[in-house]
């Protein structure tokens, strides 16, 4: 259930700074979009888990180091979302903001 939340989250995050960024600063999309949707979902994880079991200031730095992990993959995974858009681009033949018409 915290992963449907999260992905939620995370499609509409990333559809409400396209819309605002008129779909530029693809960096912004991705980043935005997953460092807040995965603290969410790691945050309802961590305390499903263990509220009762752990302190509150042992919780707090699961939360806190999932958050930190997962904002750094999403920040190194940044280059390689790029490369990827590039190449589908590319075989597309799509030039400038074009789209596929699908």
């Amino acid at each position: 259930m915290p992963t449907f939340f999260s992905q939620l989250i995370d499609v509409r995050v990333y559809h409400f700074w396209k819309k605002k960024t008129n779909r530029k600063h693809l960096w912004l999309r991705n980043n935005g979009s997953t460092i807040s949707s995965q603290l969410i979902g790691n945050s309802l994880v961590v305390l499903v888990l263990f509220i009762g079991v752990k302190t509150s200031d042992e919780i707090f730095a699961f939360i806190l180091d999932g958050k930190l992990f997962k904002a750094l993959a999403s920040l190194l995974d940044t280059p390689i979302f790029y490369l990827a858009v590039y190449g589908l681009r590319k075989h597309f033949g799509l030039k400038g903001s074009e789209k596929l018409n699908y």
